[in-house]
């Protein structure tokens, strides 16, 4: 203190304002460490108080300034004291709308849904509705992370505007649940971009095509339809022999198909340059098919020459051994007659002595 006193009278001996302003400033820091302790003062006293009003005072003070922690904090004290009187809507009221402002989003909504539960007579009852929707929908995660949350979100959207078609708080709910179904959408379609960026071009087709399935009105369309053309294309060119001339086929088709709904833009442009390099890898392949059609039908003729020669063989090797079969029946048919034909030796009689 003497320090400052002293720093005073120096700056005063060379210009009294700045004495002035200095002073000013050090008793408004003054003022604000008094107000900052009885504020604090005041928050220890309601957290240790155990009556309702007060505490419920402080909270709504702390509300008021916008102080969310503390207010929450004293709130939070507050449901069993307030329980069946005329305090308890406006408790649940402002903890839900602190813990909003608090960005507490999936708190703030239950609390927000339990206050239109619970107070069904209130007239801030749709406005507690709109609000647990809109935590929802602040709650939603980036796309890129588990979008069970955004789902969750689009059907309480979804709900305030079932409950309530008529209310000037529905004419912006469309506009969010497009927005979060767009994100829903953008996930799929980045899930499935990333098949087509690891090389695994069936897979893109695949789950491209599912995209646009679960998502018929997607604004997407335009890319998807674009990965989905260089996926086909990119089969047809590195095709196994036997689905190849398909693949071909099925890429072309879909050249077409992006031109005409894709009129006069880049990916029409796109699919205009690949169609001519199918249209060419279609006449190559041609040429190999004619090829290797011919060396199959040239190495099947030659397995069947090789098939009747051993045929052939084995029709006389199997009449070889007939014969000899017959041959050794007709002997033994021989020796069977003779030993019929044969008398048998007449008998010995031993005579006795």
């Amino acid at each position: 203190m003497a320090k400052k006193l002293y720093f005073c009278k120096l700056v005063d001996r060379k210009n009294p304002e700045t004495v002035e302003f200095f002073m000013k400033k050090y008793i408004l820091g003054l003022l604000a460490a008094v107000v900052v302790a009885s504020c604090v003062s005041q928050q220890d006293k309601a957290m240790k108080s155990a009556d309702k009003n007060y505490i419920l005072k402080v909270a709504n003070e702390n509300f008021a300034k916008k102080k969310w922690k503390n207010a929450l904090a004293l709130y939070d004290r507050l449901p069993n004291l307030v329980a069946g009187t005329d305090d308890a809507p406006n408790v649940v009221f402002n903890s839900a709308y602190a813990n909003y402002y608090d960005k507490n989003y999936k708190l703030a909504g239950h609390q927000f849904k339990n206050f239109a539960v619970s107070f069904p007579q209130d007239s801030r009852k749709e406005e507690a509705a709109y609000m647990s929707a809109l935590c929802y929908y602040e709650g939603s995660m980036d796309y890129n992370l588990d979008q069970s949350s955004t789902e969750l979100a689009i059907n309480e959207l979804q709900d305030f505007l079932n409950n309530y078609p008529n209310s000037e708080r529905s004419k912006n709910i469309s506009q969010l649940i497009d927005e979060l179904s767009y994100k829903l959408e953008f996930k799929a379609y980045e899930n499935a971009r990333q098949y087509f960026k690891m090389g695994d071009y069936k897979a893109a087709n695949v789950a491209l095509d599912n995209v646009l399935e679960d998502f018929p009105s997607t604004k997407l369309r335009p890319k998807i339809y674009d990965y989905i053309l260089k996926s086909r294309y990119q089969l047809a060119l590195n095709s196994v022999y036997d689905l190849k001339e398909e693949r071909i086929e099925s890429a072309l088709a879909f050249t077409r198909q992006v031109e005409k709904e894709l009129p006069n833009t880049e990916y029409a442009k796109t699919a205009l340059d690949l169609r001519g390099k199918l249209e060419k890898e279609k006449k190559d392949f041609a040429v190999v098919k004619k090829q290797t059609e011919a060396r199959i039908a040239t190495l099947t003729a030659k397995q069947k020459k090789e098939a009747d020669k051993l045929a052939e063989k084995n029709k006389t090797e199997q009449q070889m051994k007939d014969q000899v079969d017959a041959e050794k029946k007709a002997m033994q048919i021989q020796r069977d007659s003779a030993a019929l034909q044969t008398p048998p030796p007449a008998a010995t009689f031993k005579i006795q002595r």
